[in-house]
């Protein structure tokens, strides 16, 4: 099934990050703040669909500013995150696990975005 999109590394982490916003949002612990679990939930599946948005795009410079509102959204539910964490919605572990992941999505995307500036000075 790796075809397309869904051989991205990031793109296969923020699956496993939305799996995991799925997970602790539906805890009883956020009851009924119903704001923050859409929103948290939100952002994080606008990780893995601007990545495979950006990835259809006809163009390098597309599939970038695809990839930057994808790492945009990555630093928005590690805000949100903080925000769960503060009102003890998660615990610390859960948090520092879930932190991690974000990390991780950002730090490749990164990488991806550098990667394809560079062919796109190439091939211009």
């Amino acid at each position: 099934m790796d075809k397309g999109f869904e051989q991205i590394v990031s793109w296969k982490k923020a699956r496993v990050l939305n799996k995991e916003i799925y997970r602790i949002t539906s805890r009883a612990s956020f009851g009924k703040d119903f704001a923050l679990k859409d929103q948290i939930i939100r952002a994080s599946i606008s990780i893995s669909s601007n990545i495979a948005e950006g990835y259809g795009r006809k163009t390098y410079k597309e599939f970038i500013y695809f990839l930057n509102v994808a790492k945009a959204s990555c630093y928005e539910v590690k805000s949100q995150l903080y925000l769960a964490m503060d009102v003890d919605y998660i615990d610390k572990n859960a948090f520092k696990r879930i932190y991690d992941v974000c990390d991780e999505i950002s730090k490749t995307i990164y990488g991806l975005i550098k990667h394809l500036e560079q062919k796109n000075k190439t091939e211009v």
